[in-house]
């Protein structure tokens, strides 16, 4: 607050900003105190990261360093190991002279290649060239989040399913357009296809459903049969010829967006 009040004439403000600071976090229905910090995602926290870490963007800026802040998330790019024990000794004596301390957890001297920021990595590519790619975290965190809103005993219909998933991939295409690498963006489409034919399965369950569905989709007879006759083995049927029944533009239809460019 003492250094807020360097910037901010309106004892209004400073008011406002300290109240919602000593404010508690609604959790579940319950009031919980809080004795440090901003609530996570709050519209105030990454504001005052920028007015409390200024003083650090400028003191590398005076280095002549190489880096990327968002928030609290930093990057310092230098040529050597040397140089980026240096440059992490300095930062946590000038996140110290800020009260703040350095996630050590989080925080490491490596190759550039190795540390992702904001969900995105850095690999090589032709001619020396550096791309963008997808975080394996990153990439993980999708997976888990589909496989949530894809679960076969849901007990929601496809329409519904779809619907869930369309919004979420949408924002994350958005997010992640930077992304050179189509073909991880290709695999990922198979897969979420691939999940939502097996969801189509098990909401068929007995065979004899499945084949009915399945020839009146436009599969041969002796296809449907083959799925029909292993009704329960959801995960590897949905990866035969049943393409034809269920092809990738009906997931589009249900508003599905495809990954790849």
């Amino acid at each position: 607050m003492g250094r807020l009040a360097h910037r901010i004439a309106d004892k209004r403000v400073l008011g406002l900003i300290r109240r919602y600071l000593e404010a508690g976090v609604l959790a579940h229905g319950v009031v919980i105190e809080r004795h440090a910090g901003t609530p996570q995602g709050g519209p105030l926290s990454p504001l005052l990261a920028n007015v409390l870490l200024d003083e650090v963007d400028k003191e590398l800026e005076r280095r002549g360093h190489a880096f990327v802040r968002y928030a609290d998330d930093l990057n310092v790019y230098v040529r050597s190991r040397a140089a980026g024990e240096r440059v992490m000794a300095a930062l946590r004596r000038l996140f110290a002279a800020l009260r703040l301390r350095v996630n050590e957890a989080k925080s490491a001297v490596a190759r550039a290649t190795q540390r992702p920021f904001l969900g995105f990595s850095f690999c090589g590519g032709p001619g020396g060239m550096v791309r963008r790619r997808l975080a394996p975290q990153a990439l993980q965190r999708l997976k888990d989040r589909v496989r949530a809103l894809t679960r076969r005993s849901a007990g929601r219909s496809l329409a519904a399913i779809c619907a869930d998933l369309g919004v979420y991939l949408t924002g994350w295409k958005a997010y992640f357009r930077l992304a050179e690498t189509p073909g991880v963006f290709a695999e990922l489409d198979k897969w979420v296809r691939h999940r939502l034919r097996a969801v189509q399965l098990k909401h068929w369950r007995r065979g004899t459903t499945i084949y009915r569905e399945l020839r009146a989709r436009g599969m041969s007879d002796h296809a449907a049969k083959r799925v029909a006759a292993n009704g329960r083995r959801w995960w590897h049927n949905s990866a035969m010829a049943i393409h034809i029944a269920l092809p990738n533009a009906l997931f589009g239809q249900l508003g599905v967006p495809r990954l790849a460019p």
